[in-house]
């Protein structure tokens, strides 16, 4: 059984998972985004204002955040565990990550993207490249890293911002969003 958690959310989100979509959408989206994360609530307020957060009011861009703790099978909700095979450190479990993908494919056919350090580095031609599909699956990377059996898994593409390490993925995920939308 799960904690009583507080379902309170930032303001103009319209569900516990971290939904950013028009309120009354005119016409199907042009892009698709759904970003799988340890933190959906990050999404919402992130991308309200602006250029992004109007073209999602028109229905241009639709972004959903799943929380990755929703496909967990166990009492505690965990999502890491040690590298297989051996290694430092915690990554992100493949089961939950590999469900979560699933479930999202039947209304987002575009690209797996992991979003890693030492990932290809995002560009202006790798965003004008993704802006082509019509949709993509981000999976923001937490801990060390996620788990190769993903990768292989889901034919995914790791992606990176830079020559830095963040807290997680969640943050660079955001910036490929940014970067793509606007195309």
């Amino acid at each position: 059984m799960r904690s009583s958690r507080s379902t309170s959310r930032p303001a103009g989100l319209s569900s516990p998972t971290g939904y950013c979509g028009s309120r009354t959408p005119k016409r199907a989206a042009e892009m698709r985004f759904d970003v799988v994360t340890i933190f959906p609530a990050m999404f919402g307020p992130a991308f309200q204002q602006g250029v992004i957060g109007r073209a999602i009011e028109r229905g241009l861009i639709e972004l959903q955040a799943h929380d990755l703790r929703e496909h967990t099978h166990d009492r505690h909700r965990q999502v890491d565990d040690m590298p297989f095979g051996g290694g430092p450190g915690m990554v992100l479990k493949p089961e939950p990550v590999i469900e979560a993908v699933e479930s999202i494919r039947t209304k987002n056919a575009g690209p797996v993207i992991l979003m890693e350090p030492w990932g290809e580095r995002l560009d202006q031609n790798l965003a004008a490249e993704l802006a082509a599909e019509p949709g993509l699956v981000i999976v923001c990377g937490r801990y060390e890293g996620i788990d190769d059996r993903v990768r292989a898994a889901l034919q995914a593409r790791e992606i990176s911002i830079g020559d830095y390490v963040l807290t997680g993925g969640e943050i660079p995920a955001m910036v490929l969003v940014d970067a793509v939308a606007r195309l």
